[in-house]
Protein backbone atom coordinates (compact mmCIF):
# COMPACT_ATOMS: atom_id res chain seq x y z
CA UNK A 1 0.00 0.00 0.00
CA UNK A 2 1.09 3.54 -0.76
CA UNK A 3 0.32 6.58 1.99
CA UNK A 4 0.77 9.69 -0.14
CA UNK A 5 0.78 13.22 2.31
CA UNK A 6 0.93 16.14 0.69
CA UNK A 7 1.66 19.56 2.56
CA UNK A 8 1.09 23.42 1.60
CA UNK A 9 4.09 25.04 3.09
CA UNK A 10 5.10 29.11 3.06
CA UNK A 11 8.51 29.16 1.77
CA UNK A 12 9.19 30.98 5.08
CA UNK A 13 8.53 27.80 7.03
CA UNK A 14 10.36 25.69 5.01
CA UNK A 15 13.29 25.23 6.89
CA UNK A 16 11.76 24.16 10.12
CA UNK A 17 9.01 22.15 7.99
CA UNK A 18 11.77 19.84 6.36
CA UNK A 19 12.92 19.00 9.83
CA UNK A 20 9.55 18.12 11.10
CA UNK A 21 8.76 16.09 7.79
CA UNK A 22 12.20 14.43 8.15
CA UNK A 23 11.75 13.51 11.44
CA UNK A 24 8.39 12.37 10.81
CA UNK A 25 9.48 10.27 8.07
CA UNK A 26 12.42 8.03 10.14
CA UNK A 27 10.19 7.59 12.71
CA UNK A 28 7.35 6.07 10.94
CA UNK A 29 10.38 4.55 8.81
CA UNK A 30 11.14 2.78 11.96
CA UNK A 31 7.54 0.81 11.90
CA UNK A 32 6.81 -3.40 11.01
CA UNK A 33 5.73 -3.41 8.08
CA UNK A 34 7.31 -0.48 6.32
CA UNK A 35 8.80 -1.12 2.81
CA UNK A 36 9.89 2.71 1.76
CA UNK A 37 9.40 6.32 1.45
CA UNK A 38 10.44 9.98 0.52
CA UNK A 39 10.31 13.38 1.48
CA UNK A 40 9.49 15.71 -1.75
CA UNK A 41 9.14 19.31 -2.97
CA UNK A 42 7.61 20.44 -5.59
CA UNK A 43 10.06 21.20 -8.65
CA UNK A 44 7.16 24.07 -10.11
CA UNK A 45 5.92 25.14 -6.50
CA UNK A 46 8.36 24.88 -4.02
CA UNK A 47 5.49 25.33 -1.37
CA UNK A 48 3.88 21.90 -2.43
CA UNK A 49 5.51 18.99 -0.01
CA UNK A 50 4.87 15.23 0.01
CA UNK A 51 5.61 12.38 1.95
CA UNK A 52 5.52 9.42 0.28
CA UNK A 53 5.68 5.94 2.33
CA UNK A 54 5.02 2.21 1.01
CA UNK A 55 3.93 -0.63 3.44
CA UNK A 56 3.16 -4.30 3.22
CA UNK A 57 -0.22 -3.74 3.84
CA UNK A 58 -3.05 -1.23 5.47
CA UNK A 59 -3.12 -3.18 8.92
CA UNK A 60 1.07 -2.30 9.24
CA UNK A 61 0.35 1.60 8.38
CA UNK A 62 -2.68 1.58 10.90
CA UNK A 63 -0.33 0.28 13.56
CA UNK A 64 2.39 2.29 12.95
CA UNK A 65 0.40 5.61 13.62
CA UNK A 66 -0.41 4.09 17.06
CA UNK A 67 2.83 3.85 18.10
CA UNK A 68 3.77 6.02 21.36
CA UNK A 69 6.91 7.33 18.73
CA UNK A 70 4.90 8.18 15.62
CA UNK A 71 2.15 10.07 17.65
CA UNK A 72 4.70 11.73 19.61
CA UNK A 73 7.16 12.84 16.57
CA UNK A 74 5.02 12.62 13.51
CA UNK A 75 1.16 13.34 14.16
CA UNK A 76 2.02 17.04 14.38
CA UNK A 77 3.43 16.83 10.82
CA UNK A 78 0.86 14.16 9.14
CA UNK A 79 -1.91 16.64 10.79
CA UNK A 80 -1.14 19.33 8.87
CA UNK A 81 -1.53 17.36 5.54
CA UNK A 82 -4.32 18.67 2.60
CA UNK A 83 -7.14 17.61 3.56
CA UNK A 84 -7.42 14.71 0.62
CA UNK A 85 -7.84 10.66 0.35
CA UNK A 86 -4.04 9.55 1.09
CA UNK A 87 -4.14 5.76 1.05
CA UNK A 88 -3.47 4.10 -2.13
CA UNK A 89 -3.13 0.28 -2.97
CA UNK A 90 -0.66 -0.95 -5.50
CA UNK A 91 -2.31 -1.59 -8.91
CA UNK A 92 -0.65 -4.79 -10.86
CA UNK A 93 -1.13 -7.07 -13.82
CA UNK A 94 -4.07 -9.33 -12.31
CA UNK A 95 -4.40 -8.02 -9.47
CA UNK A 96 -8.63 -7.88 -7.65
CA UNK A 97 -8.78 -4.45 -6.90
CA UNK A 98 -10.41 -2.75 -4.12
CA UNK A 99 -14.42 -2.07 -4.16
CA UNK A 100 -15.63 1.11 -3.13
CA UNK A 101 -18.08 1.17 -0.10
CA UNK A 102 -18.65 2.81 3.42
CA UNK A 103 -16.35 1.51 6.46
CA UNK A 104 -19.18 2.19 8.48
CA UNK A 105 -22.85 1.81 8.45
CA UNK A 106 -23.82 4.60 11.04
Amino acid sequence: MIVVNRFRVPEVDAEAFRADVELAHSTLARGKGYVGGTVGRNVDDPTLWVLSTTWENVGSYRRALSSYDVKLHAVAVLSRAIEEPSAFEVVEPETVLNTGSPRSLG
